[in-house]
């Protein structure tokens, strides 16, 4: 079997490149399109791959064998849309089935297709999405969701948003969840306590966010909260890069009166990330909406209890080993804090639960589910 990836989200960053060690700093669908283009090449030594890229595979992507193959070549407009329509127009490498890990197909495929879908967030929250994004996730997300003969989403909870939006069957939506490294390739870094606070400032012991800096990931809301806990003797650490419609984010400790608590850093690095988890005294991640929510289970591989929203796809990466909040009700955040900070038992019977939720999830089993789905397609 040949099969065609489209591989822009694993090279392309959104948020630019590593200053250390080059990389793309890969978030979300950025992250789901490298660590499956990874686990498949390692998985599949049966089909032969095509990977087509806009710019050269990254230092850290599977290297080209006599089945695994990179096609690079650029388009002076919209890559996947027009460039790669173009190139897969003259069917050159004979595909059985082409897969674009994006929210997007090309116009031309000349293959059976499969796409994969991250959540439906843009129609729940439109008014959170730049005018340009926003028109492109609705009208060409709805014609390569109608074209694709099987979609791949990261959660039950965004399989029923994709039903529901789209009228489409539910035998035509696999659900694959998103893994989640046992042993990572990056060399992290082993920093103390002291050490880390002094690297980045942080004066007390500490509750942590990670995640993207944008509206629905309600971290104005989780600031808040954290005002209201009245904890002179915490600090809130918010990791993570400026997404998009962040302003109010940034300006809301000065709004709550916790500015010297508050603290934002948006260029800690891969190796640096895995000691604020060790660290914290609780992760929190009080979205509105996640496709899958793949923080909630990096916390829990580090040790931190967690606190996270209990709706859309939360409670199904958390399991029976998170604390679940209201993500609307700031009172309801204030309280589940206190009840984590001050319940011992509590704390380590979620630490605990968290090492076996981690264990579900896996990339080769992401890559293998996957694959199974592109079979399907090619052989229908």
């Amino acid at each position: 079997m040949v099969i065609g990836i489209n591989g822009y989200e694993a090279v392309v960053p959104r948020f630019g490149f590593d200053p250390k060690t080059g990389l793309p700093n890969r978030v979300g669908s950025s992250e789901f399109c490298y660590q499956l283009l990874s686990s498949l090449s390692r998985l599949d030594k049966k089909n032969n791959y095509f990977i087509y890229l806009p710019v050269n595979p990254a230092s850290d992507m599977p290297k080209e064998t006599d089945k695994w193959h990179y096609i690079v070549f650029t388009s002076k407009k919209l890559w996947t849309l027009i460039g790669l329509s173009r190139k897969l127009s003259k069917n050159e490498n004979k595909l059985d089935v082409f897969f674009s890990p994006t929210h997007y197909l090309p116009v031309i495929t000349n293959s059976k297709s499969v796409i994969s879908i991250m959540d439906v967030s843009y129609l729940h929250f439109p008014k959170l999405f730049k005018k340009k994004d926003l028109y492109q996730l609705k009208f060409w997300g709805k014609y390569s969701i109608k074209k694709a003969k099987k979609i791949i989403t990261i959660s039950q909870s965004s399989k029923s948003d994709i039903i529901k939006s789209y009228d489409i069957p539910a035998d035509k939506i696999a659900v694959v969840y998103p893994g989640i490294e046992r042993v990572s390739s990056i060399q992290y870094s082993v920093l103390s306590m002291d050490e880390l606070r002094n690297k980045f400032g942080i004066k007390n012991k500490y509750i942590l966010f990670v995640g993207t800096l944008q509206p629905r990931k309600n971290i104005e809301r989780l600031i808040e909260a954290f005002a209201k806990l009245k904890r002179d003797d915490l600090d809130l650490v918010i990791v993570g890069k400026k997404g998009w419609m962040f302003e109010d984010i940034l300006n809301a400790p000065k709004k709550f009166g916790v500015t010297d608590s508050v603290h934002f850093l948006h260029n800690v690095t891969d190796e640096d990330l895995p000691s604020f988890y060790r660290f914290a005294e609780i992760f929190v991640l009080p979205s509105l909406y996640e496709g899958f929510g793949l923080p909630v289970l990096e916390a829990m591989k580090y040790g931190c209890p967690v606190i996270t929203s209990d709706i859309s796809s939360l409670p199904e990466a958390g399991g029976d080993a998170a604390l679940y909040v209201d993500p609307k009700d700031t009172d309801d955040i204030v309280l589940k804090m206190r009840k984590l900070l001050e319940d011992e038992n509590l704390r380590k019977d979620l630490i605990t639960k968290g090492t076996k939720q981690v264990e579900k999830f896996s990339w080769e089993k992401s890559a293998s589910e996957t694959l199974k789905v592109l079979e399907e397609v090619a052989n229908a």
